[in-house]
């Protein structure tokens, strides 16, 4: 059986950019059992409330939520389990030294099927303070304004 090209997204955590101004981003790949693979491919995954964490050299994810397998019985996982992030030593070394500086912290940014592996985009973020939010806010806004006069102007 041929291997599908491709990226197909699973889950987005728009709630990262909210939060936090993402200042380098990592690929990863995730250790699974196979129900929650087939439960990956439903679509049934949120990364809203996780975080990334990195101990004894290697990387994991808590928090990340994948729905049980319908037709998994005896073999699905517990949904929220901890699981181990796939990356290579350089780069966790690179993420560690990065991490001991003030304010910065891994989030999840996706999850996304990639050649029918699973993926996670990690991103090392610094927090933003609440005028940030509103000056991001505004921003939307003005843009969402002209926009619709853009929108308005064109219909006459």
């Amino acid at each position: 059986m041929a291997k599908t090209k491709g990226i197909k997204l699973i889950a987005n955590n728009k709630k990262a950019f909210h939060d936090y101004f993402i200042e380098d981003t990592y690929e990863a790949g995730i250790a699974l059992a196979g129900t929650e693979v087939k439960s990956l491919r439903m679509g049934k995954c949120s990364i809203k409330e996780s975080f990334i964490r990195v101990e004894n050299g290697e990387v994991f994810i808590y928090g990340m939520n994948i729905s049980p397998y319908e037709k998994g019985n005896i073999f699905n996982k517990d949904p929220l389990r901890i699981r181990k992030l796939l990356m290579h030593s350089y780069e966790i070394r690179k993420i560690e030294s990065k991490l001991k500086e003030k304010g910065l912290t891994l989030v999840p940014i996706k999850v996304y099927f990639k050649d029918s592996l699973v993926k996670v985009e990690v991103g090392l973020a610094r927090g933003k303070k609440l005028y940030d939010k509103r000056q991001d806010i505004a921003k939307k806004d003005q843009k969402r304004e002209a926009e619709r006069d853009f929108k308005v102007k064109n219909l006459y």
